[in-house]
């Protein structure tokens, strides 16, 4: 389970995130929508303290996984990284082959074996349900694969280290229809292992894929709910004005 408690965040002197509140269920897609620049992925990359990279930023409040406070001073950051996997917008891979691709994580870590690295190879190829695509020609450059194909090596690269938690930023946003179909898929079935938050852009994404859904605006959580009640019936009518498309 994840947890924003009364989180502010502040890029210097800007105040990006105001009094976050959420809880997010384990084994559930969240999805987090709103207008540009309104604090999503900013939220997003709290949970694997990626955004302690950027100079002069600062957090009040808690963020807490499995109800430990992930800012601590007893967590390693790269312990946490190993637990929560991340997905960019545009697909990532390394210089490598296919196979050294996935299995860097478990290189880095020293999780392993040669045998135990080959069947997580695998494992996570086929979590990622691009292991029949690819069985053939693991040892050529990941760059010889589509855009779609290269970001479901970029999900299973992060699922080889085995996270509970899986965060995706604009995951689809770049990929062809046929692609993000496939995408939007594969989330449906991880769910079933992991804890899964995606923002997006793509209101009908959000729609398909996630069980709850947060709709941001000005750094502020203005709802929070069933992705259903959200785009059928929402509570707040600045949340109503962005999916009817009056603002955004």
């Amino acid at each position: 389970m994840i947890e924003a408690k009364n989180v502010n965040f502040y890029y210097g002197d800007f105040h990006a995130l105001k009094n976050i509140n959420m809880t997010i269920d384990a084994h559930t897609v969240t999805a987090c929508i709103g207008p540009s620049g309104c604090g999503k992925s900013t939220f997003l990359r709290l949970f694997n303290r990626m955004n302690d990279l950027i100079d002069k930023t600062r957090l009040k409040g808690e963020c807490l996984i499995d109800g430990v406070d992930i800012y601590g001073k007893s967590v390693q950051v790269d312990e946490l990284r190993k637990k929560v996997g991340m997905v960019f917008q545009k697909p990532n891979p390394f210089p490598k082959s296919i196979f050294e691709n996935v299995a860097y994580g478990l290189r880095v870590n020293r999780l392993g074996n040669k045998k135990y690295i080959t069947q997580r190879v695998e494992e996570s190829l086929k979590a990622a349900a691009l292991w029949d695509e690819v069985k053939d020609k693991l040892k050529k450059s990941a760059f010889e694969l589509s855009g779609g194909q290269q970001q479901r090596l970029c999900i299973a690269r992060a699922l080889a280290v085995s996270p509970s938690v899986l965060l995706m930023d604009e995951p689809a946003s770049a990929l062809d229809p046929i692609s993000t179909s496939k995408i939007e898929e594969l989330i449906h079935s991880l769910k079933e292992k992991y804890t899964i938050v995606i923002v997006t852009h793509n209101m009908q994404q959000a729609a398909r894929v996630s069980d709850r859904t947060g709709f941001f605006m000005l750094g502020e959580l203005i709802e929070f709910n069933e992705t259903k009640k959200i785009f059928l019936n929402p509570e707040k009518s600045e949340t109503q004005n962005y999916i009817t498309g009056r603002f955004g």
